[in-house]
């Protein structure tokens, strides 16, 4: 019975226990939901007191706006105001203005009909006056007008005649002073000075055992070098040097450049021969290429063809009686500019002329023709306008002057060649050239006279008409060609010319 009891109270003091506890619990989340309910009002009455302020500057910022686009207003009213007082003055200037036109224009008609008027009357006064006087003499107006024109010239013939004479020769005076004047001045301010550049084709040797590793065994060495550059190898007694022989100026440099490049190195070899004469080709090709466009640059020319500077840069290398011809080319230039300048030429087109004037002597040992007709066809290749064409192509008058520039570039040309100093030859010398040439023509039958001309690039031979036939003249201007070919050394080529006149004469009586 107790142990139920038991049981029971303690069942009981579970219930009790439980009871308490819910109670407990109860109170505690009552207190938290208190204090959470607090923060909630805390925080909205701190959300009010923020969005209040914000307000507040919102309402500000708002008013400051509002007072800053007032004033924009007014000023921009106030401008406008401004702008609209002046369109009304313009306005009523400009009516004014009109009124004043209409009324001018009035005036004029007036005028213009007064003047109709009076010229009308003075045609009228003029005809009159021309009958009057038709009458009294008897002739028409033309009439009389010759018969004028006649007596003044029976009077004052011999007179007129004498004056246009000095007028001839003073314009002929005065046209030659001017052009020495300018010849003068444009010498004068070029101021370059003279050299005579003569590539060498000799190089020297340290020593002459050398030239035994030149020649190499059985003469293999020296048989390499002149395959691989094309030029003549003369090993001969001189002492201290070897001589490289060869019409083609660029060739001659390679192999002078190639042979001094090995004689440092002294392993003098068929395949290092070959090494060396590229190395020289690439050098020298460089060399060209910068000479090239140094000339251009110091002549003002900067649109040439890279192709055509190329062949412009072989004239470094190649010279006409001593004279450097790409300095010969570039002196030019200069002078034709300075011509040009003078009398209101185009500068650039002399300038480009005279640059380009002996371009054709850097291939004229390798094509057939004279360097001016090898010149022609190397521009033409590459598009160079034709009036760069028509100016370089008469500067020895194998062209007829086509345009002033033309002239320009032969006058510079002579003054460029004829300087004093700029060329080696001497008269002696070259007159001894051209008497061979003429001696090599007259030494065939049936030629009469023979002249060489243009600086011996040409020969006129003039034939006895009752001994050479037209087919034989044919064959002698072959004949004398071989001969020049076989006993006389130049570059490029020289043009026979022969000539057969034949004439009939009678007489009417």
């Amino acid at each position: 019975m107790s142990f139920k009891l038991v049981l029971v109270l303690l069942a009981f003091a579970g219930l009790v226990g439980i009871a308490i506890g819910y109670f407990l619990r109860w109170l505690v989340s009552l207190g938290q939901k208190g204090s959470v309910e607090l923060e909630i009002k805390q925080m909205l009455l701190d959300a009010r007191e923020e969005a209040k302020n914000m307000l507040n500057v919102a309402e500000k910022k708002a008013e400051s706006l509002e007072e800053e686009l007032r004033e924009n207003l007014a000023k921009k009213e106030g401008v406008l105001a401004t702008k609209e007082g002046r369109i009304a003055d313009k306005e009523s200037y400009l009516d004014r203005r009109q009124t004043d036109i209409d009324r001018e224009a009035a005036r004029i008609k007036e005028q213009i009909e007064e003047v109709r008027s009076i010229k009308a009357r003075a045609e009228a006064l003029v005809e009159e006056r021309e009958k009057a006087l038709s009458k009294v003499a008897l002739l028409s107006a033309e009439e009389a007008k010759e018969k004028l024109l006649e007596t003044a010239k029976r009077h004052y013939e011999e007179d007129i005649l004498v004056r246009l004479q000095k007028l001839e020769i003073d314009g002929k005076e005065r046209f030659e002073a001017k052009a020495r004047d300018i010849l003068t001045a444009s010498i004068h301010r070029l101021g370059n000075a003279v050299t005579n550049d003569v590539m060498a084709t000799s190089v020297a040797l340290p020593s002459d055992d050398i030239k035994g590793k030149i020649i190499g065994r059985e003469g293999r060495n020296i048989r390499a070098f002149e395959r691989a550059t094309g030029v003549d190898v003369l090993v001969d007694d001189t002492p201290g040097q070897i001589t490289l022989s060869s019409f083609d100026p660029v060739r001659r440099q390679v192999a002078r450049v190639a042979l001094e490049n090995l004689l440092v190195d002294q392993r003098i070899q068929p395949a290092r021969i070959e090494e060396a004469v590229e190395k020289a080709k690439e050098e020298v090709s460089r060399v060209m290429k910068e000479k090239a466009e140094e000339a251009a640059y110091e002549v003002g020319l900067h649109d040439l063809d890279p192709r055509l500077m190329t062949i412009l840069g072989r004239l470094h290398f190649r010279t006409s009686y001593g004279q450097n011809v790409l300095q010969h080319s570039i002196e030019m230039a200069h002078i034709a500019g300075m011509l040009a300048t003078e009398i209101g030429a185009d500068v650039k087109i002399a300038k480009a002329g005279a640059l380009l004037h002996d371009i054709g002597k850097s291939v004229d040992h390798e094509v057939a023709g004279t360097h001016v007709e090898i010149g022609r066809r190397i521009l033409e290749k590459f598009g160079v306008d034709k009036h760069i064409i028509q100016a370089m192509q008469s500067h020895h008058e194998e062209y007829p002057y086509e345009t002033l520039e033309s002239k320009i570039v032969q006058v510079a040309d002579a003054v460029s060649g004829g300087r004093p100093g700029a060329r080696r030859d001497t008269v002696e010398r070259y007159l001894e050239r051209l008497n061979e040439l003429e001696g090599i023509a007259t030494s065939f039958e049936g030629v009469e006279k023979a002249y060489a001309i243009s600086a011996g690039r040409e020969i006129r031979i003039f034939v006895t008409p009752d001994k050479i036939s037209d087919l034989e003249a044919h064959e002698l201007a072959r004949n004398i060609a071989l001969r020049v070919e076989n006993e006389l050394k130049y570059p490029g080529e020289i043009k026979v010319n022969v000539i057969r006149e034949s004439r009939a004469i009678e007489f009417a009586r």
